[in-house]
């Protein structure tokens, strides 16, 4: 394959493609193949991924056994003509994202033709120095035809035959008519495909307030409903501005760890449960799942009174309230309870300027102590506070002059 064009696919894509790498590479839903060192790994299937703009892929056959690695440019089948990709993963692997992607039947696994040739590569940078120019075109076209919709992204097949629109839109929007007024402007075949706002912010992509890079970026495919309940199990704080991402929608890691905050909420006495006690009756107030703590209010309705046990202990003082018994504090052994420390900001009574160094100002004409001790004559004490000075001595010189 000829070095130009393995420089431009690099950077031509969004963010290029670490061809040295076995494993790991630098493109939008990157799979990490950890069988890529297994000998016989790529011989083990003619089934191969090939990534196009963003995150769009598709899986194809390698019926001409041509010799594929990652990063490779390739010709693919496609309808009409043919499209340019690269290559993301061979071997074992490709078999699970086929699965994970919902292929319906196995047509719509095509064919590799070959490798790009530089004929192929002039013709594919041409398709993609027109996507641009189209798609400002083409919201104009849409804004004059009254539709309410926002074309986000238009994608271009390798050999200018086909033309994707990928555009927004909130209800149903009738696009027959500007099918065709793009087919006559464009003079391509048009394809509309709708996206949302999640499958937008991964196509642009992005760093989340997390510090790493958008989920639905790299690695997620599949978008599952969020909800605020989500939040509210996580005992986290249902602040618009901070539950939502970067596509103004909730973010979808709210769902990573939900499941084990339902199953570890089920382990903790439920909150109608009133525990009694010789001291009075208690109210649940506030639960800590992960650190299997329960905080009990004297009162219903505000924080009075204030104590905190585990869970195990709550659990053994409902046991004791079904047998009639009662304890004599929520503690064990009735002990007294503990004054709660309130959250100490640490930086309350700090400066913070209190680690630069501070710069020592240096007196002129500073004399060490040790010089004006011996300058001092010998029995006269050095004069405290306010004590008049001793008179200057006069000149040796002068004396002896007289």
């Amino acid at each position: 394959m000829n070095k130009d064009n393995e420089i431009r696919i690099c950077c031509d894509g969004d963010r290029g493609l670490c061809k040295n790498a076995i494993g790991r590479q630098d493109k939008q839903l990157n799979t990490y193949d950890w069988l890529a060192d297994v000998p016989g790994n790529a011989d083990s299937t003619d089934l191969v991924e090939v990534q196009f703009k963003h995150t769009r892929k598709g899986y194809y056959h390698n019926s001409n056994n041509l010799e594929l690695k990652k990063g490779d440019i390739v010709a693919v089948e496609a309808n009409p003509g043919h499209d340019i990709g690269v290559v993301t993963l061979t071997g074992r692997l490709v078999k699970k994202q086929i699965k994970k992607a919902n292929l319906k039947s196995a047509d719509d696994i095509k064919r590799i033709y070959r490798i790009a040739r530089p004929v192929d590569m002039d013709k594919y940078r041409e398709a993609k120095a027109r996507e641009h120019d189209t798609m400002i075109e083409s919201r104009q076209i849409a804004k004059d035809l009254g539709l309410q919709m926002k074309i986000g992204d238009v994608e271009y097949q390798g050999d200018c035959n086909k033309a994707i629109f990928y555009y927004i839109a909130d209800e149903r929007v009738d696009f027959r008519q500007l099918i065709k007024v793009l087919a006559e402007t464009f003079h391509v075949r048009i394809e509309m495909k709708q996206i949302g706002a999640r499958q937008e912010a991964g196509r642009i992509g992005g760093t989340g307030p997390c510090g790493r890079e958008l989920c639905c970026a790299t690695w997620m495919k599949n978008f599952i409903s969020v909800s605020t309940n989500s939040a509210r199990f996580q005992d986290i704080s249902l602040n618009p501005q901070k539950l939502a991402g970067m596509c103004a929608k909730l973010k979808c890691c709210l769902n990573y760890e939900v499941d084990d905050y339902v199953e570890a909420g089920r382990k903790m006495p439920s909150r109608e449960i009133i525990l009694q006690t010789a001291d009075g009756d208690y109210y649940l107030f506030k639960t800590d799942i992960l650190a299997g703590l329960i905080t009990y209010s004297t009162d219903k309705n505000i924080a009075a009174n204030l104590e905190t046990i585990s869970a195990e202990r709550a659990r053994k003082i409902i046991e004791m309230n079904k047998r009639g018994e009662k304890p004599e504090s929520l503690h064990e052994d009735g002990k007294q309870r503990q004054s709660a420390k309130p959250n100490a900001d640490l930086l309350a009574n700090e400066n913070i300027s209190r680690f630069d160094k501070a710069k020592k100002k240096k007196k002129k004409n500073k004399q060490p102590k040790q010089q004006q001790q011996q300058q001092q004559p010998k029995g006269q004490k050095k004069p405290q506070g306010n004590a008049p000075r001793p008179p200057k001595q006069n000149n040796p010189k002068q004396d002896d002059n007289d």
